[in-house]
């Protein structure tokens, strides 16, 4: 029997007590590639800060049978004023291991190099961030995650305004994590890009609307469903409590 990754207990997410994310129950199985899907504001991000334990429950619990996670949120989230080259900022993914101030070894350099190379940067390692494009900093993002090596990874938006080709070789990276047994969720738009790549979908508009094979997930009655529920939400709403 696989063992459980996550398991979520009438899970309810927000903001000062305003609810984002509803009594979401179910488990992520080791080894899933999971879709997290629905409308804008549908709690998806949410959900991923709540697994990341950036934002704690309103309600209910997140179990998370792995030791280590890599969180990655969208790239807007990312401030470009510090001053920090490609390298030293993929080497940061090694800071989990070897702390803040750890001595970066001669391995731990080469490993950085590997990385960067992976995700088509070679050359750009004494660049500042500031001179990358969108799809340049994504690239280096999944060099850091990378080299945080975790069992367990969280991306939100990786695919959000960066070039094509950019999103099909991040996809392979993908994948090539999936067949090492990592368990992967990932908050998307492209429903297309869902239904090629990814064997599982949560369909989510603040409460689950739909959970397993992607193809059973993303159907009409489905997408409809989340989306009557995204706009009917309100968002001054007290927290609220499961009906008996």
């Amino acid at each position: 029997m696989s063992t459980p990754a996550l398991a979520f207990r009438d899970l309810t997410l927000g903001y000062d007590r305003h609810p984002a994310v509803h009594h979401l129950d179910g488990t992520v199985k080791a080894g899933s590639l999971l879709a997290v899907v629905g409308p804008n504001g549908g709690g998806k991000s949410t959900l991923l800060k709540g697994i990341a334990g950036q934002l704690p429950s309103l309600g209910g619990s997140v179990a998370n049978g792995f030791p280590a996670l890599a969180y990655m949120p969208q790239i807007g989230d990312l401030s470009r004023d510090f001053p920090v080259s490609v390298f030293d900022l993929a080497l940061t993914g090694l800071c989990s291991r070897r702390g803040l101030f750890g001595r970066i070894s001669r391995s731990d350099r080469d490993r950085t190099y590997e990385a960067i190379g992976r995700v088509g940067l070679d050359g750009f390692e004494d660049r500042s961030i500031r001179t990358l494009s969108g799809g340049q900093l994504q690239r280096l993002l999944f060099a850091r995650l990378m080299l945080q090596d975790a069992p367990l990874i969280l991306l939100d938006e990786p695919f959000a305004a960066i070039d094509q080709r950019t999103i099909v070789d991040l996809l392979v990276i993908i994948e090539n994590w999936h067949r090492e047994g990592r368990t992967i969720l990932c908050v998307l738009h492209d429903l297309e890009v869902v239904r090629q790549h990814f064997p599982e979908s949560l369909l989510i508009a603040r409460e689950p609307i739909a959970w397993g094979p992607t193809a059973t997930v993303l159907t009409d009655a489905n997408l409809s469903r989340a989306r009557s529920m995204s706009e009917a939400f309100d968002r001054e709403a007290a927290l609220c409590e499961r009906a008996a």
